[in-house]
């Protein structure tokens, strides 16, 4: 796959919702636990290393032949314990979805449904546009760490340089565990975003969706 390609994959312009998905991102300032540049970056490190990884290796899976859609829906379902995260993945993978049938019409798309998880959508474009599994997956970690980047330099009113720098930070642990997704399946949860993702669907009026 081009460079270009993937870059574009990988913009906060891709209709996945990014810009209203929070990673837990809004709830966890909410609680105290994001205040600085430091611990967005502890946060960012531990998205990428548990929701991160998960992804990245169904997307990988997807990509490479080894799991197909429906067998990839499950999957993402029982590594997501939480129904509020459900909710999300599926709500980005139906944005991601709709700019996947405009882009590549030839693609089996039916076969998806009509809300399926971001990851499994993100495989199937892999498959569709060219991307190898690697590829894929480094495009999903990265989404992963830079929507809730995001959403804590707004919330949180931060520099965006010093955001951006924290992000270029993390570049090695994205490429490391997007390494490691194509290995296989990952089975991690964290407890932590769980929590945040049901607590956030209870707030009033909250800014972001997740």
């Amino acid at each position: 796959m081009s460079l270009a390609m993937l870059l574009i994959l990988a913009d906060s312009r891709l209709p996945i919702g990014g810009h209203v998905h929070s990673g837990g991102v809004e709830e966890a300032v909410s609680s105290g636990l994001l205040r600085d540049v430091a611990s967005v970056e502890l946060y960012l490190r531990r998205r990428i290393r548990t929701s991160g990884v998960v992804a990245a290796s169904l997307a990988a899976a997807v990509c490479a032949g080894a799991l197909d859609a429906g067998r990839a829906e499950v999957e993402a379902d029982a590594r997501t314990p939480s129904p509020a995260a459900r909710a999300a993945s599926r709500a980005q993978g139906r944005g991601l979805l709709r700019l996947a049938k405009q882009v590549w019409p030839q693609g089996d798309w039916q076969r998806l449904g009509a809300r399926p998880h971001l990851s499994t959508v993100f495989g199937v474009v892999g498959t569709v546009s060219g991307a190898s599994p690697e590829e894929i997956a480094g495009v999903v970690v990265y989404t992963t760490m830079t929507g809730a980047a995001t959403a804590a330099q707004r919330l949180l009113a931060l520099d965006p340089a010093a955001v951006a720098a924290c992000t270029i930070r993390l570049a090695e642990v994205c490429d490391l565990t997007a390494q490691e997704a194509t290995k296989g399946l990952a089975a991690l949860s964290d407890p932590l975003q769980d929590v945040l993702a049901e607590r956030h669907i209870a707030r009033d009026m909250p800014l972001f969706a997740s």
